[in-house]
């Protein structure tokens, strides 16, 4: 009992480090348990929906009439297992809405769309009799009967085919994914090193104390025991509020990141359990915290000792560490050697940062003192060597947050500009127009060239060919392995198409396209170090032709290598997979075009997409997802400039005695003030310098490293320096609040008023 006061005496006398330590903690878990429920929640939705859009297929009927509620009792009746899928379209900005049946659904159990009325609950989707209600409005609208691939024995007069409502996006969504998941770690590693830092700064002030218990008899590994004890009570008590706070934090970002999921990749998000804590993060937490802070008390001595001797030798075993994992990172064959380098790099980094900027400090204060300047201006680079020393790790931990907030904010405005022009690329045509199964696209063709005032126009056929790089003078080809890639061709080419941004090219690409050249989608390039001006061997149906490419362009979204080429250049005896016609009408009604090709076909049931609704429902919930990201981002720094703002407010007031002399001197007190509001924020606006570099190497990883090797596609590296500015802003803040709170302390100081003039 006795040894349990002792304990408990320290934060009698010391509150401010007991609330400062409690804070953290709750902060600490408040943050890993938003990121962990958010970033489960998304992986676990986006599996479940992948998997239900993985096997999606409708059912039509062979006459090409529509399908209606009697195709559905008798399908139903017959044992087929469908759904009714009504799909309208508003304008903007309602936009898109679904109708779904999820008593329907039931039939597809586990593997299909899921079963229950909520698993798919919110936007764009709504009761199917709502939406039959919306559909009496005059809105267009379409019936489709879901079915499964399996369902190939269909009764007499049905068939199946693909379905399918947007571009394909779910790279980028597992893109995201990825990004998350490596913020997530980053900000594990944020957390441990903010509460250790917290919590070392009260061990050395309770250095003296230890020793004085020790010499009473009382065990070192006792008093580590109760140093347990108490970190383990203390973080139960505080984790409990991280986590309610953590998960409302989830539950407020995660309806917006849902709609996005739900709108961008055709996917639904299927919520958790409301108001569930996620204990799992609490266990994490109540590990975490005493590792990191008991870490020192439980290594065996003969280890700390070999750690002193490390030490000794610390700048160049970090500046090795740090020189291995840039080059690591560079050559890097894969992803797991990807993070291992980073790793690296940032163990290195955070290792010299404390002692370069402390030596730096040191060395701008002597240059001052030779030079008889303002004796004030030593003084503070004095005192912020010192503060760089000791604050080490709140420090290194404010530099990491910074460094991974400037890497996500670049890679996400990079990535919204980057989609946003491929987006524009691919829908560039106002209106898409699927070619129904056995329909002859030849006569399509000519309908619409002999349409006067019509717009840019052009068919698409898809299929698979097989190359083979037939530069028999290189050794980085592909030898004589044939590979199946995606083919990708355009007939004729038109407007729509010429004003892509490529990624390399020719002179006048498209012009040689037309010719005899092909180009390929950055995938296939990366993958098989194909470059312009190389050679392929195309074997297309039974013909074999060489083509020199011509030009690399951008394809995200989609692991799959594709070629680009002519349709006039495609043999007779190719057989398309799917072809569809992307048409701007110009001077001609759409209602014209869609007449002339329903009589062509001998259908009325065409598949026509209106491309700008699509694009600006796509941009609008890309936009939304990454409100996510920046979300999260903007939390670790904020909890990293809380820790430093804690961190510096508790050391500054254990040196209020150095502050206090400052007065005796006969500085006023005013000037006194001045002082410590100029080292409060060269201290943080240091920090945030330090940051920049590594912030501009991350994103480099980010876009350069592990987008290519995860998806064989890479970003634009763009740096934003105006955002610099604003954490540069976010630095002044902290620094000002902290030179705050010591004015609010020293105007208690009856030593600095009275020498005031």
């Amino acid at each position: 009992m006795m040894l349990a006061r002792a304990f408990v005496s320290h934060y009698r006398r010391h509150p401010i480090q007991l609330l400062a330590l409690a804070l953290m903690i709750v902060l600490a878990t408040m943050l890993w348990t938003g990121v962990t429920v958010l970033t489960d929640q998304a992986r676990n939705s986006l599996l479940q929906s992948e998997n239900a859009v993985a096997a999606r297929a409708h059912v039509i009927r062979s006459d090409g009439r529509p399908v209606g509620v009697d195709d559905f009792a008798a399908l139903r009746m017959a044992g087929v297992c469908v759904a009714p899928w009504l799909e309208l379209q508003r304008p903007p900005p309602e936009g898109r809405v679904i109708g779904i049946d999820p008593l329907a659904m039931g039939c597809f159990g586990d593997t299909g769309f899921g079963s229950g009325a909520d698993t798919l609950d919110g936007a764009p989707f709504l009761d199917i009799s709502e939406a039959a209600e919306l559909s009496k409005e005059g809105y267009g609208s379409r019936l489709y009967l879901l079915a499964r691939d399996e369902n190939r024995d269909l009764p007499t007069g049905y068939i199946l085919r693909e379905f399918s409502m947007g571009p394909p996006t779910g790279e980028l969504a597992d893109s995201f994914l990825l990004n998350l998941d490596a913020l997530s770690l980053l900000v594990l590693l944020i957390t441990g090193l903010l509460v250790r830092s917290v919590h070392r700064l009260g061990i050395a002030q309770r250095h003296g104390s230890f020793s004085l218990l020790h010499r009473f008899g009382v065990p070192r590994q006792r008093i580590t025991q109760w140093l347990t004890l108490e970190l383990l009570v203390l973080t139960g008590i505080c984790v409990v509020p991280g986590l309610w706070l953590g998960a409302r934090l989830a539950g407020m970002l995660g309806s917006g990141f849902g709609q996005a999921l739900d709108s961008l990749f055709d996917v639904a998000v299927y919520a958790g359990a409301e108001g569930a804590l996620p204990w799992r993060a609490a266990g994490i937490m109540l590990f975490l915290v005493p590792a990191v802070c008991l870490v020192d008390w439980v290594v065996p001595a003969r280890w700390r000792a070999m750690a002193g001797q490390v030490q000794a030798r610390g700048r160049t075993i970090a500046f090795l560490m740090f020189l291995v994992g840039l080059v690591g990172v560079a050559l890097a064959p894969d992803l797991v050697w990807v993070f291992a380098s980073t790793a690296m790099v940032f163990a290195g980094a955070g290792w010299l940062t404390p002692g370069w900027l402390a030596l730096l400090a040191q060395r701008l204060s002597n240059r001052t003192g030779s030079r008889r300047e303002d004796p004030l201006a030593r003084w503070r680079q004095r005192e912020l060597a010192v503060m760089f020393r000791h604050l080490a790790l709140p420090v290194v931990a404010l530099q990491f947050a910074m460094a991974t907030v400037l890497a996500v904010q670049a890679l996400v405005t990079t990535f919204e500009g980057t989609f946003e022009t491929w987006l524009a690329q691919r829908l560039e045509a106002e209106f898409y127009v699927e070619v129904p199964a056995n329909a002859d696209a030849d006569m399509a063709a000519a309908q619409l060239q002999s349409l006067d005032g019509i717009g840019p126009w052009h068919r698409v056929i898809r299929g698979q060919a097989h190359i083979a790089r037939a530069d028999s003078g290189s050794q980085r080809g592909l030898g004589d392995e044939r590979i199946a890639v995606d083919l990708l061709a355009l007939m004729p080419i038109s407007d729509l198409v010429t004003k892509w941004s490529l990624l390399e090219s020719v002179e006048e690409p498209w012009l040689k396209l037309e010719s005899d050249g092909v180009m390929i989608n950055e995938q296939l390039a990366r993958r098989n170090r194909l470059e312009v001006g190389d050679t392929l061997d195309i074997r297309v149906a039974d013909t074999n032709r060489n083509a020199e490419v011509v030009a690399i362009y951008a394809d995200y979204g989609r692991p799959a290598g594709e070629i680009l080429m002519a349709g006039s250049a495609l043999p007779a005896a190719f057989k398309p997979h799917f072809q569809s016609f992307s048409v701007t009408p110009g001077g001609v009604a759409m209602s014209d075009i869609r007449g002339r090709l329903s009589d062509t076909w001998q259908t009325s049931e065409l598949t026509i997409r209106d491309n700008n609704s699509i694009r600006a429902l796509a941009s609008k919930v890309f936009s939304q997802t990454f409100l996510l990201t920046r979300a999260i981002s903007l939390l670790t720094l904020l909890l990293a400039a809380m820790a430093l703002l804690i961190m510096g407010w508790v050391f500054f007031t254990t040196r209020v005695k150095y502050f206090q002399l400052l007065g005796v001197w006969g500085l006023p007190a005013s000037k006194v003030r001045r002082q410590l509001r100029r080292l409060s924020v060269a201290l943080t606006l240091t920090v945030t310098i330090a940051a920049l570099p590594l912030g501009v190497w991350l994103t480099w990883v980010l876009v350069s490293r592990i987008n290519p090797l995860a998806f064989g596609w890479s970003l634009p590296m763009d740096l934003y320096p105006l955002f610099w500015i604003e954490l540069g802003l976010v630095a002044v803040a902290t620094g000002l609040i902290i030179a705050h709170l010591m004015r609010r302390q020293l105007g208690h100081m009856d030593s600095i008023k009275q020498v005031e003039p």
